[in-house]
């Protein structure tokens, strides 16, 4: 398997070697980007210094170095690199693996064994890691590009550090061009805005920027190419997105609070990523009333039939017409005066009906349709509020029992400014009326 980021020189090999071998780096200080995690002071370096290697978990995108990083760990501790994937591998496999480990430690040597995709392992095969971390058989090294928190087992990440591996920057990036060139002993043929625009089809991968170099690097040209020619003879990567995923749930995310945050140029962004990702218009077209309902409530009622009205519109029109109808909406939820008063007197009023279990209503609110229930006090003393002067009794309405919450509490914006002052108006009635 190709490891990445490094100019070292490597043995010679027979037949070809791609570009991302060729400059697979000898030692940790070769490797790019991932200052937070081998940098000065980082984690990997502190616990190289102290000589205490912990099992660790390599979250992050792909071709950002996870393998890398293991492979250089397991030298720099003269452990026995093994490696496998989480996709490949069963139980079968990992019992040799187990096996061979034991026999490595019994003649004095410990092994470092990076799992691939470990996230793919069940929670049975995850448990299976434990007793071998435990006694000293491996060092587990897993990577994964899901969220450890969701995807591994409490067990394996309490014996584990999480270290999170980032996307390579435009300065990453551009070095491994540099390094890549170096190589190669040849510049590639492109004028600074294709060179650019290399970098951006890589998207942060410095395995599929090798890729593309290497590409690039055979194309025989009389003059460096521009960016419109680079972008005929190369297809830019899909970005990173998968629906089930973290980046599904981290631009949702980005999105949601983009339209809390009352900023509509992010908010449509976020909206145009998850498109490009492929992403169903109708899921967006949920969270969109439920940010309505959620964020915006009854400071603009209107919000929620915008949303309405957009989806409608976009199950009419279909794609790629019917998507312009989504972004109206959600431009316009991101410019709506803002209010969650709806949703914390909801969340209050469940926790209130959960604290006060079967309590009854006031008997004076209740029906009485038979004699024997309008002998039990039911409805008595119930008064019509359309018989009051200003159509307001000032009854209460709770069980007889709990104390008056003050539940809803709208806020001095948009159309709620007018709603508080009704709120208050009825509270002042009902003062008096109890006095």
């Amino acid at each position: 398997m190709a490891d990445l980021f490094g100019s070292a020189s490597v043995p010679e090999q027979t037949g070809h070697r791609p570009l991302a071998d060729r400059l697979r780096p000898q030692t940790l200080g070769e490797v790019i980007g991932q200052p937070q995690v081998i940098g000065p002071e980082a984690p990997l370096t502190v616990m190289l210094e102290g000589g205490a290697l912990s099992s660790l978990i390599f979250w992050g995108p792909p071709g950002v170095g996870k393998t890398t990083i293991a492979r250089l760990l397991a030298d720099e501790t003269d452990l026995h690199f093994v490696q496998i994937s989480a996709i490949f591998s069963g139980v079968p496999e990992l019992r040799r693996v187990f096996d061979a480990a034991k026999i490595r430690r019994q003649n004095g040597q410990g092994t470092l064994l990076f799992v691939d995709e470990i996230h793919r392992f069940n929670k049975a095969q995850q448990d299976g890691f434990l007793p071998h971390m435990e006694d000293g058989t491996i060092l587990l090294v897993g990577a994964t590009t899901e969220n450890p928190s969701f995807e591994l087992n409490r067990a394996v990440l309490s014996r584990a550090q999480v270290l999170v591996l980032e996307r390579l920057g435009q300065q990453d990036l551009e070095l491994l061009v540099a390094r890549a060139e170096a190589e190669l002993e040849v510049g590639l043929p492109l004028d600074a805005g294709a060179r650019q625009a290399l970098l951006d089809m890589a998207d942060g991968d410095g395995r599929a920027l090798l890729n593309l170099i290497e590409q690039v690097a055979a194309w025989k040209t009389d003059a460096p190419l521009d960016k419109a020619a680079l972008g005929r003879r190369l297809s830019k990567r899909a970005a990173q997105y998968d629906k089930g995923g973290d980046e599904h749930y981290n631009l949702i995310s980005a999105l949601h609070k983009s339209v809390r945050g009352s900023d509509p140029d992010a908010a449509v962004y976020w909206f145009a990523r998850m498109l490009e990702g492929g992403e169903d218009p109708r899921y967006l077209a949920r969270r969109f009333v439920r940010m309505a309902v959620e964020d915006i409530g009854l400071a603009d009622p209107q919000a929620q039939a915008v949303c309405l009205q957009s989806w409608d519109t976009y199950e009419r029109l279909g794609s790629p017409e019917g998507e312009l109808a989504l972004s109206q909406a959600v431009i316009y939820l991101a410019l709506a005066p803002k209010s969650n008063a709806n949703y914390v007197a909801y969340k209050a009023a469940r926790r209130a009906a959960r604290a006060t279990g079967s309590a009854p209503p006031p008997k004076h609110i209740l029906n009485a349709p038979t004699s024997m229930m309008k002998e039990q006090g039911f409805g008595a003393g119930y008064a019509y509020d359309h018989d009051a002067e200003d159509g307001f009794s000032g009854q209460n309405y709770f069980p007889d029992e709990m104390e008056r919450p003050a539940l809803y509490q709208p806020v001095e914006r948009g159309f709620e400014r007018d709603l508080k002052k009704r709120v208050d108006y009825f509270a002042k009635l009902r003062l008096q009326r109890e006095t």
